[in-house]
């Protein structure tokens, strides 16, 4: 259940620490122990680094995979860099939806010495040194202040595992409660979500046509609303898609029990947006 991060420069030693901790988890305790890392999407990762977008895609599948595994028995360490703030705020907001506690290992390490494990890898293993420099260059150190990264556990090259300590963070520590950004909320209506694409998609369409007959400064009334739109600009379909979407992912978290106000809500809702 509980989710553990390893973090670090490239060749800190996480994989190492990762397996560690696989070990203890698995010898002193009940659970199984799930390991997600990059090694397992069997990903070039001088490949990978040098391309932001395939970056992205290794980033998305590990998260993916993460969410798969987390389950209320389970211990799942990411082993990964996770050098990106807002990465690992992401990880903080899965767990906050599964409602299980997670901690941070961060592998601290110097680039140089960094530098010299990578070197010592086999050819094949090892990062090409301009990545290598670029994603330390790119680090967002974790900061227990943030409670994304907290509990932080900074381990040293030459320390032990504070295991007995990391364990209580897991499983002696309740977890961070969910809020509405990270929990979904019941939907009143079985038929909520289908009237709310509908309406708002036939709307989009009044506004669209309307438009070819109007003038900016009218009032255009809409099918199924007592509100009018007050169509004081021209408006692209690009930018009342991106209404709708902002509205549907509002509505999705604040569902109203009477369907028959979405049509006035959204034309409320677009008006603002027009101001």
């Amino acid at each position: 259940m509980p989710l553990i991060v390893m973090c670090g420069y490239p060749c800190s030693g996480k994989t190492r620490r990762a397996e560690e901790l696989k070990v203890y988890f698995e010898q002193n305790t009940d659970r199984k122990v799930h390991l997600v890392g990059d090694s397992s999407l069997a990903a070039e990762k001088n490949v990978v680094y040098a391309d932001s977008q395939k970056e992205k895609q290794v980033r998305a599948a590990l998260k993916a995979e993460v969410e798969r595994k987390i389950n209320k028995d389970d211990v799942v360490i990411l082993d990964s860099l996770n050098y990106i703030k807002g990465y690992r705020y992401e990880l903080f907001c899965l767990i906050k939806h599964a409602q299980t506690p997670h901690c941070l290992v961060y592998c601290l390490t110097s680039d140089d010495v960094s530098t010299g494990w990578n070197t010592s890898r086999d050819p094949e293993e090892q990062y090409a040194q301009e990545i290598l420099e670029a994603l330390v260059l790119r680090f967002e150190a974790p900061d227990s202040r943030n409670r994304w990264d907290s509990p932080l556990f900074n381990i040293l090259r030459d320390d032990t595992l504070p295991y007995e300590a990391i364990n209580d963070a897991l499983f002696k520590r309740k977890p961070p409660p969910p809020n509405q950004s990270t929990q979904s909320q019941p939907l009143e209506s079985a038929n909520f979500l289908y009237e709310l694409d509908k309406i708002t998609q036939d709307i989009l369409m009044a506004i669209f046509n309307a438009q070819k007959t109007s003038i900016p400064g009218d009032r255009v009334s809409i099918p199924g609303a007592t509100e009018k739109i007050e169509l004081n600009r021209n408006v692209n379909m690009a930018e009342l898609r991106k209404f709708r979407r902002q509205f549907i992912s509002y509505s999705k978290m604040h569902p109203t029990e009477n369907t028959g106000q979405i049509s006035n809500m959204f034309v409320q809702y677009v008006n603002k947006s027009l101001h």
